[in-house]
């Protein structure tokens, strides 16, 4: 019961890497507070955690709304307590480049994926001020620290929540208030079309990867309790990678490795 006595709010949390930790955080003594603007799912998840004994509440909360931000918040204080822990998850974003990706698209995903972190903040670290610190986690991802091609706003969001990271760990360190990132590589979760770990696309993604396996949801989750857990009471300011080593090889050692298995499996 790692976060046992511990109050966690997280957006984005009614499917995918968010109900992993959500679920996670509650097996380890969390409440919990899910907020997403997917309502039934939202729903469904407070039901998978009170099933199993935890305690969580579900908010519809559109991040790009402020109101919405500070009502989470407000749930949280008023249901249980307090807050201990925020979680920035929910990401909404398109692919394009400076030519092809339309104003009203690159506006809708820096008001999602980047604005909305600050806005969660700016309300939750009152909150936690008064409870003498907390833990706020931000979800960037291996994007924020290499570039793929066609995703402009994708790298921009996530390569900034890393800077914004370390400058709100500089500001709130002094009211014990840690604040992190974690940068998850690939992860498969519900949200996506079924993957057949036997298929050819897992296959494929076990070449990419040195552990030789996409992630799940857990993986995270695993990482977020660590970073909302007192042991990492010392940890401040630092993006995480959990990537399964992605990021950690030479790109002429992969592209080699996937052109030995497009020759090997020209089927596929």
């Amino acid at each position: 019961m790692r976060l046992a006595n511990k109050v966690a709010a997280i957006t984005g949390a009614a499917q995918g890497i968010g109900r992993g930790m959500a679920r996670m955080f509650a097996r380890e003594g969390a409440a919990v507070v899910i907020g997403d603007i997917q309502d039934d799912k939202g729903a469904a998840v407070v039901a998978e955690i009170s099933a199993a004994g935890g305690r969580a509440a579900f908010i519809h909360t559109d991040v790009a709304v402020a109101s919405d931000l500070e009502r989470m918040v407000q749930t949280a204080v008023e249901q249980f307590g307090g807050l201990d822990i925020l979680v920035n998850d929910a990401i909404w974003s398109k692919g394009g480049t400076a030519v092809t990706l339309e104003e009203a698209d690159w506006d809708r995903a820096v008001a999602v994926g980047l604005k909305a972190c600050y806005l969660g903040a700016k309300y939750a670290v009152p909150a936690m001020a008064r409870r003498g610190g907390g833990s706020i986690i931000n979800i960037s991802s291996v994007h924020g620290l290499l570039a793929a091609r066609d995703s402009l706003v994708y790298e921009s969001l996530k390569g900034g929540l890393i800077l914004m990271t370390k400058e709100m760990a500089s500001d709130f360190g002094p009211q014990g208030i840690r604040v992190n990132a974690i940068c998850p590589g690939m992860i498969v979760h519900e949200g996506h079309r079924h993957h057949d770990p036997t298929s050819a696309s897992a296959r494929f993604a076990a070449e990419l990867y040195p552990v030789r396996r996409y992630g799940n949801p857990d993986d995270i989750a695993y990482g977020a309790v660590y970073l909302a857990a007192d042991e990492s009471s010392f940890v401040s300011g630092h993006a995480l990678v959990i990537d399964g080593g992605l990021t950690a090889q030479l790109q002429d050692d992969l592209a080699g490795r996937i052109a030995q298995y497009v020759r090997e499996h020209p089927e596929e």
